[in-house]
């Protein structure tokens, strides 16, 4: 799998290892990995112990089967993660926005928190704070300058709570929760034309015995 498009990672080879680094990657998800209700639970728990022990602190952000993630801590830490990260099979189109030697960490929560950049899965309550994040959607990170993403790692760092709801299951699944928004609206058509469905598939059945 291509690290990047740009060979921003080479960079490493030039940072000392208990030097404080910001790593911020984006990649797309398999479409096997949108089909798994469960994922962002496994990516959240997986994290929290390593993250914790190793001092990586940072936020996982998922919207338009896209995640971008800052990562923050010592670089050998760091690098660590990032070549486990890279080599998942989840997702793919992996790409460094931004590699950078920091003074200070912009997130300062071990948990890696994660934020759902879809308006869909966000609660009233939360509308308005991340109304600051109109200009980033709908969420397409790929290509970014590192301008932007500083940009938008400066507007959420400073929420009060993360953007989105809590959820279980089918809730976290864009595609599950695509058709639930397009098969609710449009129930009784759907039963319908599956009972005409059915009743077409038992006559042509019949026909040909």
């Amino acid at each position: 799998m291509p690290l990047d498009r740009t060979n921003k990672i080479s960079q490493w080879d030039k940072i000392e290892d208990m030097t404080l680094v910001q790593l911020v990657y984006v990649s797309t998800l398999t479409l096997g990995s949108r089909l798994s209700a469960s994922i962002f639970d496994e990516v959240e728990g997986h994290a929290r112990k390593y993250n914790h022990q190793h001092g990586i602190t940072g936020t996982l952000c998922y919207g338009s089967g896209h995640f971008l993630q800052c990562i923050e801590g010592e670089k050998a830490y760091v690098f660590d993660l990032q070549k486990r990260i890279f080599a998942d099979s989840r997702h793919k189109n992996v790409e460094v926005l931004l590699l950078q030697v920091i003074d200070h960490r912009s997130f300062a929560d071990w948990r890696m928190r994660l934020l759902f950049l879809e308006r869909w899965l966000w609660s009233p309550a939360t509308k308005k704070q991340a109304a600051q994040l109109s200009p980033f959607l709908p969420f397409a990170p790929h290509g970014w300058s590192p301008d932007r993403t500083e940009q938008f790692l400066q507007i959420i760092k400073t929420f009060d709570s993360p953007p989105h709801i809590k959820a279980a299951g089918i809730t976290y699944n864009a595609l599950g929760n695509m058709f639930r928004h397009i098969a609710a609206p449009h129930q009784a058509f759907l039963i319908i034309q599956g009972f005409l469905s059915i009743l077409l598939v038992v006559a042509l059945i019949l026909l040909f015995l």
